[in-house]
């Protein structure tokens, strides 16, 4: 418990400059330890690079390594391969651990339940939405509520679909292969948006805690994934792990969250993506260790009046524990200037806020030798000192068929979610604007007519019904040219009612 009191005083003192620094110089550490590890040991990710396995990548910079990847044995046909883009990720206890794996894509939705029956997954975490930002980040692998669908030789029915909050879907979905039948429980967080975080560290702490009571004692892997698999999904591999060192008493004296996310980085690609998520990280495990001293102090005054030990091996809960004041008071040399920042209270549902949210869209670089390659995906597992890509190259431009029509104004933006909530329904392919190669890959250059997102009127649209007849709304009613100064036409002469 004193481990507990120093970290959370840690994230407790005022905030300054210097806070933002400690997260920043810590995040580029892990970088550089990341790259220093990866030659260290060797790892290679030579299968995801063969050529029968290239299209099963949704990004064709993040591939599992050949050191941790998930094999697949259960082979349902004769073309069927071992390799899916997933990756092994150990938990904090022996019988814990994790499969961290990509957003399945249209031809590999039958590997993914391959995947799922032959590690006999009991509970999915899925932390994306089909749709995102107007892009597919992952094929819809179940089906709507009381509904049943194929996915090659596996049998998928919705069996129950429920929102236990407004950031949580909680499916219960049965699949039937051969003669044998079973239950999985899937979660999917819908609040949080990609290269970001999400709004509150409530929302998915709770999530957390429902999945936790629904694996119980099943020693199968959970199953994780976001788009990438890196993510989101190292986010939450991350503070899974520190729940499961605090509810089994291994806080010590040298605990780190940046050591628990390089080694996650170990075991899968870019585990943490972004220093938003690894300060998010840290926002989460405050909360969670605030959380854990003020049940041990509710804890210590029960103790005091039944006079019954609480933990036989920290004798410092048998006295007073630290007060919240005096843990804000506790200084400590590395987070020293971390604070923890407590969520603001919501206002608006989050479907709401998302839909006002949209990145702006830049114009790609002119045209040179040197212009990064179109497609390139940003995710931040190249080496350190490597030019990134091109913020022009993130994002797709629209261009409008060069027709002999009158100007239109674009189309109102798409809010960031296109799908989420109860009675998922499914989605036209051609709104998804998958690649058909393999990849989902953002191109900044290149149009054909498939992707046309605008809606063009050969012939105008004109009043099928006169203005001037009876019926109508008589304005606007035009008067025919008179034929000449002194013969006004017969229209002039009437009254129109």
């Amino acid at each position: 418990m004193e481990h507990l009191s120093r970290f959370v005083g840690q994230m407790s003192l005022a905030d300054d400059s210097r806070a933002e620094g400690n997260i920043s110089s810590e995040y580029i550490n892990i970088r550089a330890q990341t790259s220093v590890i990866k030659k260290d040991f060797g790892l290679t990710t030579i299968a995801g690079q063969l050529m029968e396995n290239v299209k099963k990548n949704r990004y064709r910079d993040i591939l599992p390594y050949d050191q941790t990847r998930v094999p697949l044995t259960l082979l349902t046909n004769e073309n069927d391969f071992d390799y899916i883009n997933a990756s092994f990720i150990k938990g904090a206890t022996k019988t814990k651990k994790y499969i961290a794996t990509q957003g399945p894509l249209r031809h590999t939705l039958v590997d993914f339940w391959r995947m799922i029956w032959q590690y006999d997954v009991k509970v999915i975490i899925m932390a994306c939405r089909e749709i995102e930002m107007g892009k597919k980040k992952c094929e819809c692998y179940w089906t709507t509520f009381k509904e049943t669908t194929h996915f090659g030789p596996f049998i998928v029915s919705n069996f129950e679909e429920s929102s236990p909050n407004e950031e949580v879907v909680f499916r219960t979905l049965t699949v039937r292969y051969h003669e044998e039948t079973r239950k999985i429980s899937q979660f999917q967080y819908t609040a949080w948006p990609d290269h970001d975080v999400p709004y509150t560290v409530y929302g998915i702490l709770g999530m957390m805690d429902m999945v936790r009571k629904d694996q119980g004692n099943n020693t199968s892997p959970v199953l994780i994934h976001c788009s990438a698999g890196c993510g989101r999904t190292g986010v939450i591999c991350a503070l899974d792990y520190v729940h499961d060192l605090l509810v089994t008493k291994q806080i010590k004296e040298d605990f780190s969250i940046m050591k628990i996310v390089v080694e996650l980085r170990s075991q899968r690609p870019s585990a943490v993506q972004t220093k938003e998520q690894y300060r998010f990280v840290f926002s989460a495990v405050a909360y969670m260790f605030e959380k854990a001293l003020r049940s041990a102090e509710n804890n210590s005054q029960n103790l005091t009046k039944s006079n019954q030990p609480l933990y036989d091996d920290v004798a410092s809960v048998k006295t007073s524990p630290p007060t919240t004041s005096a843990i804000a008071q506790t200084l400590a040399e590395r987070y020293s200037n971390v604070q923890y920042r407590a969520p603001r209270p919501r206002q608006q549902k989050m479907n709401d806020v998302y839909a006002m949210v949209n990145k702006s869209k830049q114009l790609p670089p002119p045209a040179s030798s040197t212009a990064p390659l179109a497609g390139l995906h940003h995710y931040d597992n190249e080496e350190l000192g490597v030019p990134k890509c091109h913020v022009g190259a993130l994002y797709s431009m629209v261009k409008p068929k060069s027709r002999c029509l009158p100007a239109k104004p674009p189309p109102a933006v798409s809010p960031i979610y296109d799908t989420a909530g109860l009675a998922n329904h499914r989605l036209a392919e051609a709104s998804a604007g998958e690649d058909q190669s393999g990849y989902e890959l953002v191109a900044a250059d290149g149009y054909s007519s498939a992707e046309d997102d605008y809606e063009y009127v050969s012939n105008p649209i004109k009043r099928m019904t006169n203005s001037c007849t009876p019926g109508s709304m008589e304005f606007n009613c035009r008067i025919k040219k008179p034929k000449g100064p002194r013969d006004p036409p017969a229209e002039w002469s009437r009254v129109e009612r």
